[in-house]
């Protein structure tokens, strides 16, 4: 099934290496009323309104608080995201903030600098070594707050570097998918509780939603250990920041380690900021935009919907021989069937999947030409579409 020519906008510059593996029948445009999907990094789209020839987006990394998710779902624009394609990159800068936090590099690295000029400075240095000495990770326990994808990848890191690994999730789901590659010795708590009891690490691998915006703050920090250090390369409103700011200060915690940094946590003592650059690896970028890229080229002709974040992700074969229309629409019991009604009233339906999650469903419908009566394809897509609580229906048709 071949969609002819389509377009693909880019709202912040995508690695050529995932463009490259689009089919020769897409091509990349500059023109928002031209495209037929788009593709984005970290561009705000919170306030750009799409017209109706938009049919999705695709984020090349795994968070998409840049994007209004479900103002989109409702439009009929499927959102992908690409978890995954970048945990090996968030998994060693977090092993390196861990070894930035306990032995104070930046520090040294910085007086060196600062005093380069120095003719003897092969021999002060080792007077003045003795203000950056640190600690070791070995044999310390860290506590991993998301067993997804990057912190999965984390705990099998750790274990490795000789950490005791304590684990949480709230999803039975992803501790089953992952389980695999947590280490055989790993820690998986019951409550978020344990992890503050037992880590002298705590890295945050979850996303920003409502129950975890501000989860780090005065009244969970009590319940840490004294001088815990702290990761973040999730997202910054994670961690209420005045809160921190007096962990900081009373020694509380060690040290906060944010890949976020802010106005507050730029000019905080005891804070080690770094400019986003948890997927900022040549080979992270690349990975985002090969599975972005293909997942909207399977959307666009398929249908097939992988690694949604406002749709039921559902995957099918091509249509070889039939028409496939694919309907978007609310999460009601009887709409598939309504769908499927008006379609066997006017074809014949060689196949039909349907699936729904978080308010919205999707039916896909192979079928032969529309009967007498309903002579033309796009009649019968009318029909659909007129249908209370549809939100968006699309017929493509094989070779």
């Amino acid at each position: 099934m071949v969609i002819n020519m389509s377009k693909i906008l880019c709202l912040n510059n995508i690695s050529p290496v995932g463009l490259a593996t689009l089919p020769s029948t897409y091509s990349i445009t500059k023109e928002l009323s031209e495209a037929k999907a788009i593709l984005v990094r970290s561009f705000a789209m919170h306030e750009l309104a799409l017209p109706e020839n938009i049919l999705a987006v695709a984020r090349a990394g795994a968070g998409v608080n840049n994007i209004p998710v479900d103002t989109y779902a409702k439009q009929g624009v499927v959102v992908f995201n690409t978890p995954g394609a970048n945990a090996n990159a968030v998994k060693e800068l977090t092993i390196a903030s861990m070894l930035l936090a306990v032995r104070d590099i930046s520090g040294g690295i910085q007086w060196v600098k600062e005093n380069k000029q120095d003719k003897e400075i092969a021999k002060t240095v080792e007077k003045a070594k003795a203000a950056f000495a640190g600690t070791e990770i070995f044999g310390k326990n860290i506590g991993i707050v998301g067993l997804g994808a990057v912190g999965a990848l984390i705990a099998g890191a750790c274990a490795g570097l000789g950490m005791q690994v304590y684990g949480i999730d709230a999803s039975p789901e992803v501790i089953e998918k992952n389980r695999h590659l947590f280490p055989q010795n790993i820690h998986l708590c019951e409550s978020i509780d344990e992890i503050y009891q037992h880590a002298d690490f705590i890295s945050l691998n979850i996303p920003l939603i409502p129950a975890t915006k501000g989860m780090i703050n005065q009244d969970s920090i009590a319940k840490m250990r004294d001088g815990v250090i702290i990761l973040n390369l999730a997202r910054d409103a994670i961690v209420n920041d005045s809160d921190m700011k007096e962990a900081l200060l009373s020694k509380k915690v060690r040290k906060y380690v944010t890949d976020f940094p802010n106005e507050a946590t730029a000019n905080m003592e005891g804070v080690l900021a770094i400019p986003h650059l948890g997927a900022s690896t040549e080979e992270a970028e690349d990975n985002c935009a090969i599975m972005a890229s293909r997942q909207i080229v399977s959307f666009l002709e398929t249908g097939s919907i992988i690694n949604s974040v406002n749709y039921p992700n559902v995957e099918v074969a091509p249509c070889e021989d039939f028409a496939r229309m694919i309907v978007l629409h609310e999460n009601m019991s009887s709409l598939s069937s309504q769908v499927v009604s008006m379609v066997e009233e006017y074809a014949i339906i060689s196949q039909m999947i349907t699936k729904s999650r978080n308010g919205y469903g999707v039916t896909i419908i192979d079928f032969s030409k529309p009967k007498k009566g309903c002579p033309e394809d796009g009649c019968l897509r009318d029909k659909v579409d007129a249908i209370a609580g549809i939100i968006r229906v699309r017929v493509n048709h094989s070779n």
